[in-house]
């Protein structure tokens, strides 16, 4: 049997951090923002008539093989270890190859690392006989993305993979809550530019000192937070209306606001960037993930995306991402 899964990477437009546990119980309301894209994170499972289990990711250029008789190893296993513990999660009965790959640009920010989690997890359960309920996925993704990272993750990233398309996520005392956005995605589409930096992310904004402060009792940065929340839900309403002018000044105001969570929310190249977008019809621009490199995107002004395509791809290391709006979210096919 060959089982092949693929889920869509994201932009996060608003409300990024705040969807780390605790932190969205300690503001009223608190939302993030974001739509999946085109790149995607993909699983491959092919069942063998031996007992080996062959993990290998594409991307990172690792393999590692081991047996049925020893899978309880994988629980503590470093090498390709999000796999690993995935797998010992699962136990599947079968000897399998298994094989990753993302499209999307190492250290990205456009979380890689959560969709692969989502598209393996939906590959994994359907090897042994769908022994979960699709809304378990985003759970048990979560949970095993902590083992791996050692702090607690945000879990907004796990929506996008998932279900696809524009969507606010609510999180509150009574849970988490998706809801999708009714949006014009052409329009979406034709404003948006994403482009990597040629920088990958590095660990210069840290979410997990921030919800160390945050949790300490930090007043600014809870006044920070505030702030992020209520730009959240101010995007939403706006995108909800079609109200593109005010989706633009949101977005612009809410980059100082973020640079204010720490000071390497951007670096020296990544500011040559935003000026340079800006000054070609760029409106606002939302540095992707936690920063520190990665991606940017810009909400660009009506007939503009072209021209700051055109204008920031000719700066050195910078590759501009071709995407298109994801609604899919997890696939999963099987075969033989």
């Amino acid at each position: 049997m060959i089982i092949e899964s693929s889920a869509p990477t994201r932009v996060d437009l608003a409300g990024g951090t705040i969807d780390i546990p605790p932190l969205f119980l300690f503001h009223d309301g608190a939302a993030t923002v974001n739509f999946a894209i085109s790149l995607l994170g993909k699983c491959r499972i092919e069942t063998r008539d031996d007992d080996r289990i062959v993990l290998e990711s594409i991307d990172r250029g690792l393999s590692y093989e081991t047996s049925l008789r020893r899978i309880h190893e994988l629980r503590h296993e470093p090498r390709l270890e999000l796999l690993a513990k995935l797998v010992h999660f699962f136990m599947p009965e079968v000897g399998f190859n298994m094989t990753t790959e993302s499209e999307a640009p190492a250290g990205a920010g456009l979380a890689g690392s959560s969709t692969l989690n989502i598209a393996c997890i939906g590959a994994l359960n359907t090897l042994v006989g769908g022994r979960y309920a699709p809304e378990r996925f985003i759970p048990i993704a979560a949970a095993v993305e902590c083992q791996v990272i050692r702090v607690p993750t945000g879990y907004q990233d796990y929506y996008s993979a998932q279900y696809g398309g524009p969507a606010c996520i609510h999180f509150g005392v009574e849970g988490m809550q998706r809801e999708a956005l009714a949006v014009d995605t052409a329009v979406l589409e034709s404003r948006i530019a994403v482009c990597y930096t040629g920088e990958p992310r590095n660990s210069g904004t840290n979410n997990w000192e921030i919800t160390k402060r945050h949790i300490d009792g930090d007043n600014e940065l809870f006044d920070i937070f505030e702030g992020i929340r209520d730009g959240a839900l101010r995007l939403r309403e706006a995108m909800l209306a079609a109200d593109w002018d005010a989706v633009g000044e949101i977005l612009r105001d809410a980059h100082p606001l973020r640079k204010r969570l720490s000071p390497h929310i951007t670096t020296p190249h990544m500011d040559d960037i935003i000026d340079t977008a800006l000054a070609n019809g760029a409106i606002a621009a939302k540095v992707c993930g936690a920063g520190g490199g990665g991606c940017i995107a810009f909400f660009c002004e009506d007939g503009k995306r072209g021209s700051v395509e055109q204008a920031i791809a000719q700066m050195e290391g910078v590759e501009v991402l071709g995407w298109r709006l994801n609604t899919e979210g997890l696939s999963i096919r099987t075969s033989g």
